[in-house]
């Protein structure tokens, strides 16, 4: 007993020295240290919510994959890799650069290429933040592909990719977001609202999708002679719906890392996301069943996404009621703009441009109509400044792009190639070789006429060999 009273008299004896010999705790002491603990935490919850922007990119080639055919899954799942990975090289050589690099133009930056922003010795946040910002260059780029889908040449698309993250991405979004490093964008200083990328990202993807679908032109079989719309479903709709709920996830990455802080601002801004995308669901399901009878799954689905990306710009300025409105108006939107693409004569398999380029542009007005410090004539005016000018230089540059690939090396496989599927003519691949691939698309008839992979509605019931 004598020994342990001993032994902890001496512990007692050793720490009160340890501590007498320490600097008392001062005003600047304390401060020097919380601020340590909320960079670290800002560091920590920037890339946690990179990783889930990144997992993403598993959504976009689900939901890819799951609303085309079975013969181009491999094509799918090629460019779904590489647009990220060539994405990833050419951000960090040249589009990291041109979007947040010093600009005294606003127009675009000029410095930071190659991370040349970055020393040992330095501040590593420029790392923390060109990783959140590479995944969201990425979202662009695959935005694009589900548009384009079943009919293009796999070397175009890597080309168009490259275009797409190595500058009509960053150029755009040094107009409205290249503050946040060391640019200064012309209108963000006019004051443009758009918090995570409605315009920046959504519709630039959006806007080049509609390009590409009209240079390409529709796949064979989806328009009869007559001008009717004839159904080509997907081949896996429990696989486009894992997607969608990926994006899902991955969206409070998304929107409420888009803080780059970690901070009591996330809670409001997740909320308001997941609201939006609810609601985004049940109005494209109740649009669906009034238009065609029936709770139709791929307009679901696709209004769950277009309610997330109608709340992406304005996530942090909304309340959470008007965020259940911008998310309802999105899930009608889609449904009709999906609907009136088809009238038009575009092919989009996935409705990207309807999901993101129509449903970006209604989100970023949205952030100004729903301001919670109150809407104005001159801030709407700005959302509409920001809205056409993305329109006017994604769609102009993206369709420029486009042609010059198809006049040159060619941007749509033969005929011939499209019809056996680019797993094969593209990749030498069968993504289900131990299965008969049967599909159900291209010789049924949906209700009024419309069916797709976006809009599976109600397809006939012929069978035909497709694998």
């Amino acid at each position: 007993m004598k020994a342990v009273l001993f032994t902890l008299f001496f512990t007692a004896i050793t720490l009160i020295s340890a501590w007498a010999g320490d600097e008392p705790p001062t005003i600047e002491s304390n401060k020097t240290a919380i601020d340590l603990v909320q960079n670290h935490a800002n560091y920590l919850w920037t890339l946690i919510a990179a990783v889930l922007v990144f997992f993403m990119q598993a959504g976009f080639a689900m939901v890819e994959a799951g609303f085309t055919r079975a013969k181009n899954a491999i094509n799918i799942m090629m460019k779904n890799l590489m647009d990220f990975s060539m994405g990833t090289i050419i951000f960090w050589a040249v589009g990291f650069g041109l979007m947040f690099g010093a600009s005294s133009s606003g127009w675009f930056g000029t410095s930071g290429f190659f991370l040349s922003d970055f020393s040992p010795d330095g501040d590593p946040w420029v790392l923390v933040f060109w990783m959140f910002q590479v995944v969201f260059a990425a979202t662009a780029a695959t935005i694009v592909s589900g548009a384009m889908a079943e009919r293009t040449k796999f070397t175009g698309y890597i080309l168009y990719s490259i275009g797409l993250t190595g500058l009509i991405y960053p150029i755009f979004g040094s107009w409205a977001w290249g503050s946040l490093f060391n640019g200064s964008g012309w209108l963000e200083n006019l004051g443009f609202i758009d918090f995570a990328g409605s315009t920046v990202v959504h519709s630039v993807g959006g806007w080049a999708a509609l390009a590409g679908a009209i240079v390409l032109g529709p796949r064979m079989g989806k328009y009869g002679k007559d001008g009717s719309v004839k159904p080509i479903l997907g081949h896996n709709i429990p696989l486009a719906a894992l997607g969608v709920f990926i994006l899902w996830v991955g969206w409070f990455g998304f929107n409420a890392g888009s803080t780059t802080t970690a901070d009591k601002s996330i809670a409001m801004i997740a909320v308001n996301t997941n609201l939006a995308a609810a609601a985004g669901a049940i109005l494209a399901m109740l649009t669906s069943w009034i238009k065609f009878g029936k709770p139709e799954v791929g307009m679901s689905l696709n209004g769950a996404l277009a309610g997330l990306v109608g709340i992406t710009a304005g996530c942090a300025n909304v309340s959470p009621g008007s965020a259940i409105i911008i998310g309802a108006v999105a899930g009608v939107l889609v449904v009709l703009s999906v609907l009136f693409i088809e009238k038009m004569k575009i092919d989009d398999p996935v409705g990207a441009v309807s999901v993101h380029g129509v449903n970006g542009a209604w989100g970023t007005l949205a952030a100004g109509i729903f301001n919670m410090g109150g809407t104005s004539a001159k801030i709407l005016g700005v959302q509409c400044l920001g809205i056409a000018s993305c329109f006017i230089w994604t769609f102009a540059l993206a369709f420029t792009m486009f042609k010059v690939i198809d006049m040159t090396m060619g941007l749509r496989v033969s005929p011939e190639e499209e019809l056996e599927g680019l797993d094969y003519s593209e990749h030498g691949g069968n993504a289900y070789p131990d299965f008969e691939v049967l599909s159900y698309g291209g010789t049924g008839v949906s209700p009024k006429g419309y069916g797709s992979a976006a809009s599976p509605v109600m397809a006939g019931k012929t069978v035909e060999q497709s694998g």
